[in-house]
């Protein structure tokens, strides 16, 4: 049976956007499956990294970007014990105009990216549309999806359909529905935390810089907040697994946890209606061993899920996506694409992501589970010494940070001037 598509992309997150733009702007046929009916989705991550900044730039979209609404992070800091903490990362001391991490509200962002693919002629979103299964042909090579389209007043399922296309690519997150479909199983890396994102209003006479990221350490739990232009994103973390005890312990003792943690905002924490307004992240942190099949990539956290420490997750599967554009895009186009072409982009973005999940295990250990278990958190003195000592050294954190290992430059076939 003929093919509807040359690639059905599963997800509108940012991995699955970006592929599409990219593969688009090659001219292969593109289709990408979102199962909300818009973007406007609260605590999602919002880090923009260098990486990802002259990604846009080389693709001739640097100044759109800069025109969103968003404000820059100068530096990220680790706590040393006794409410002290170091720069372990200062992002000023890498090259401009690539010296800063961007926080920027996601549903901006993929709107912006949205816009761009929607002026290459190949490129197709269907909103309201999520992938179900995979359609396998008789050698079990993935040869498609099945798709559920919804109402977006209710959400409920009003309709189904098939795509055919020689290639699948799953980025439809964590809990990847084709992932499952596929028989795929991520090896799991422990985790000592959950994390519950809500937001407390902002005030205008409020004077925190607006990209600040203020960490408060408990006796056994954390809150972290994300000052924004017109609210705090607040971010609670406790020990993995307590969401049940946190929500039969009631709102009350919730509001006063917040207050314990940030006396400064106890004057609005009656703004947490109900438990209801707190939402879970299940953190994880793991990686399938393949992340292919004859058919069928996954990229991004359905390959490997990120922990949000280092907020690096939406920059990691945005390298996944260049790295899998520049791979397939000539063997889409000229109808030769076989499973090796999938095994190289899974090569190419296996040691950096190897070395980023690293660099998550060691900062759960050092810093999450010693909190987690009633401890005050004390890196190794020696990064501490060398923290305090040698201001240069924050360059080098930053730079894994901002820009991580082998990060991945656009294709040439998709760059375009400003």
């Amino acid at each position: 049976m003929a093919a509807d598509t040359q690639c059905v992309v599963a997800g509108g997150g940012p991995a699955g956007i970006v592929l599409g733009l990219l593969l688009a702007r090659a001219g292969v046929k593109v289709t990408v499956l979102e199962k909300h009916p818009d973007f406007l989705r609260d605590f999602r991550g919002d880090t923009v990294h260098a990486s990802t900044i002259r990604l846009l730039d080389e693709l001739g979209l640097g100044e759109g970007f800069r025109a969103l609404p968003q404000s820059k992070l100068g530096n990220f800091r680790l706590p040393a014990g006794s409410g002290d903490s170091v720069v372990l990362a200062d992002f000023g001391r890498l090259k401009a105009p690539y010296n800063y991490v961007a926080m920027v509200p996601q549903w901006d962002l993929l709107n912006f990216l949205v816009e761009a693919a929607r002026q290459e002629p190949t490129f197709t979103l269907l909103m309201n549309t999520e992938a179900t299964d995979l359609l396998t042909d008789s050698s079990g090579a993935v040869v498609g999806v099945t798709y559920g389209t919804r109402d977006p007043r209710t959400g409920s399922v009003v309709g189904s359909g098939q795509l055919r296309a020689p290639l699948t690519v799953a980025c439809d997150g964590r809990g990847s529905i084709l992932r499952t479909k596929a028989g795929l199983v991520p090896r799991e890396f422990p985790v000592p935390f959950d994390t519950w994102w809500f937001r407390l209003p902002r005030t205008a006479s409020e004077d925190q810089p607006v990209a600040s990221i203020a960490p408060r350490f408990g006796k056994s739990d954390v809150l972290l907040s994300l000052t924004r232009k017109d609210y705090h994103q607040i971010a609670y973390l406790a020990a993995k697994g307590s969401d049940p005890q946190l929500r039969a312990e009631g709102v009350e003792a919730f509001r006063a946890k917040v207050a314990s943690l940030r006396p400064d905002l106890a004057d609005r924490v009656d703004t947490i209606a109900s438990m209801d307004d707190l939402h879970l992240l299940d953190v994880k942190l793991n990686m399938l061993s393949r992340w292919h099949k004859p058919g069928l990539l996954l990229i991004g956290d359905a390959a490997h899920a990120m922990s949000p420490a280092g907020g690096v997750g939406i920059n990691l599967a945005v390298q996944d996506a260049v790295a899998a554009a520049r791979v397939l895009a000539s063997p889409l186009l000229s109808e030769t694409l076989d499973d090796g072409h999938l095994a190289a982009v899974q090569k190419r973005r296996w040691l950096p992501t190897v070395m980023i999940q690293s660099f998550q295990r060691v900062l759960h250990h050092v810093v999450f589970a010693q909190v987690m278990a009633g401890k005050q958190p004390k890196p190794p003195k020696p990064l501490l010494f060398v923290a305090r000592n040698f201001p240069g050294f924050g360059k080098l954190p930053a730079r894994m940070i901002a820009f991580g290992p082998r990060p991945e430059h656009a294709p040439e076939f998709a760059r375009r001037r400003p």
